[in-house]
């Protein structure tokens, strides 16, 4: 293998399919890589950990590296979209803080339980629909609609044009991907616009027909008598759609497909469905919903003896320290549901900004494996997988079962 080989490459040929065998490489020959193009690139556990820790920033805006990030950010400047810059995913403390302490407070454990007997309904509908024609592509009758209908429902959304939001949040998410095609950046762009539009009047209907969601909770939210602005509010709807709806499609398929590949483990839950919540957290470490997260240095940082500089972009790949052999042991490219440890994943990131939606996922994904498994003992698949092309937020396009 040349030096050139090692390289991150995630435009490799194969790569989107199967990108585990790249990320060892990785691991084992540069874990600590300064990309060619400028980025760096982190793939161990403890420095995938001790990274998102440790305080950086998330706002690619700050990074001295020239690249996509930079061109998506000026292309959400040049159409007026500023506003979605504002979520909690794009922002650093102090207002990070504030945008989570203010969501956090209808955003509880107490709230996201209450749920569990309406996704008990959705997905049961959804495996009714699968069971009459005997089989279907389990990415459109079960995972793409369940997360979609959970967070429609949660947030009190009025009857409104679903189908057009679910493709406009399905071209939003592409944002998250490096992005170099301008057609590209401004159908992402476009739809920002459009989901921006829609997204205003829902919170203005709302604010005049407040009921008992998360939207008129979010509108209500206070601390100290600080409230979410306008723009705060649309930026935190849009994040919600995007990033909450785009991961748990992704955690339910790859963990079916995870569970079809694995028999011996299908075999395992259905004998022991009180393992359904470990296998969840087995399922985001096996195949992480979203692969790698960002960080900009804010000061200069040593990963295994290397400094890393202020303004550097680093890529903290969590798909990769979710199979770091160091951590997780020999077995760390075997899915095992039964795994004690499973829960320390770092599919949810670690440190600041933790995902707010873990435990909504976790539920999402415990009631549609313990129906899905216990419904149909005889599930298979139907076809070959097709991956949806996505570096990041990576998971089947299609998943073609038979029950």
């Amino acid at each position: 293998m040349t030096e050139m080989e090692t390289f991150f490459n995630p435009f490799e040929p194969g790569f989107t399919d199967d990108p585990y065998p790249a990320y060892r490489m990785l691991r084992q020959d540069d874990p600590v890589q300064e990309h060619p193009l400028g980025f760096w690139f982190l793939s161990d556990h403890e420095d995938v950990v001790a990274l998102l820790r440790a305080g950086h920033s998330v706002d690619a805006r700050l990074t001295t590296v020239e690249g996509a990030a930079q061109e998506q950010f000026a292309q959400l400047e040049r159409d007026g979209l500023n506003v979605l810059n504002l979520s909690m995913l794009d922002r650093d403390p102090p207002d990070h803080t504030r945008l989570r302490s203010l969501v956090s407070k209808v955003f509880t454990p107490r709230s996201i339980a209450a749920l569990e007997p309406g996704i008990t309904k959705l997905v049961d509908a959804s495996l009714d629909r699968i069971a009459a024609a005997g089989q279907a592509d389990l990415v459109e009758e079960l995972a793409f609609p369940l997360p979609f209908a959970v967070i429609s429902t949660m947030l009190g959304m009025p009857p409104t044009d679903h189908v057009r939001i679910r493709e406009l949040s399905g071209k939003l998410v592409r944002s998250l991907e490096p992005v170099f095609d301008p057609d590209v950046l401004k159908e992402i762009s476009d739809a920002g616009v459009e989901m921006t539009a829609i997204t205003r009047e829902l919170i203005e209907w709302k604010r005049a027909d407040p009921a008992d969601d998360l939207l008129s909770a979010l509108i209500a939210a206070e601390d100290g008598g600080d409230r979410l602005s306008d723009d705060e509010l649309v930026a935190q709807v849009v994040l919600l759609y995007v990033a909450g709806h785009e991961t748990t499609v992704n955690l339910i398929a790859n963990g079916t497909i995870a569970l079809l590949r694995h028999p011996d483990q299908l075999t395992l839950l259905r004998d022991r469905p009180e393992l359904a919540g470990n296998a969840v957290e087995e399922f985001l470490r096996y195949d992480s919903p979203v692969q790698q997260t960002r960080r900009i240095i804010l000061k200069p940082h040593v990963a295994q003896g290397r400094e890393i500089p202020p303004g550097a972009f680093v890529i903290a790949c969590l798909a990769s320290a979710n199979r770091d052999e160091k951590f997780w042991g020999p077995d760390a490219d075997r899915l095992r549901i039964d795994r004690e440890n499973a829960r320390q994943h770092v599919a949810f990131s670690v440190g600041p900004h933790h995902c707010l939606g873990a435990a909504l996922a976790r539920l999402e994904g415990r009631v549609a494996f313990e129906r899905l498994v216990r419904r149909f003992p005889d599930l298979a698949l139907a076809g070959e997988v097709e991956w949806n092309g996505r570096i990041n937020l990576r998971g089947p396009a299609t998943l073609p079962i038979k029950v």
